[in-house]
């Protein structure tokens, strides 16, 4: 992913080395994805287990259409910069950039959740936020990126 994701920086102009890329998706992610599938399995007989199936994708879409940002996106985070590109998987190079933040005076909050790393961005002196959700699972790198925004330059 850092090779993609570093490409991308190259194509777009931007002369900057990255320490850690990860996926993310907009907060909220998964849990209209169980919130869906709670609705869509409540059908009764065999309707539920078709509901639980769409009802957790039209859950998951929902939260994602709600957000301003891309509905999958690989976050890249350099020693100055922190990089948002919108995604179509961890190994295609990302040609849209949704955010480019400096990280001089960026405040980074993480909340852990039971299956999710929920990632808040905050701007201090206009208190806009960035909310990213980063899953789990190793395959992800969800917390190398969160290692690298937590650490002192």
């Amino acid at each position: 992913m850092v090779e993609v994701v570093q490409q991308a920086l190259a194509d777009h102009g931007i002369d900057d080395r990255l320490e850690a890329v990860g996926e993310f998706f907009p907060r909220g992610h998964t849990g209209g994805l169980f919130l869906g599938g709670l609705v869509g399995g409540s059908l009764p007989g065999a309707a539920g287990d078709v509901g639980l199936a769409a009802g957790s994708l039209a859950g998951m879409h929902a939260a994602d259409s709600a957000s301003p940002l891309p509905e999958r996106m690989l976050i890249g985070v350099s020693a100055t910069t922190v990089y948002g590109f919108a995604s179509r998987g961890r190994h295609v190079e990302p040609a849209e950039l949704a955010f480019r933040v400096p990280r001089e005076g960026l405040h980074v909050h993480v909340h852990q959740r039971v299956n999710v790393r929920v990632v808040e961005l905050i701007d201090p002196a206009s208190d806009s936020r960035i909310e990213l959700e980063g899953n789990r699972l190793p395959i992800t790198h969800s917390k190398d990126v969160i290692d690298a925004l937590r650490a002192v330059g």
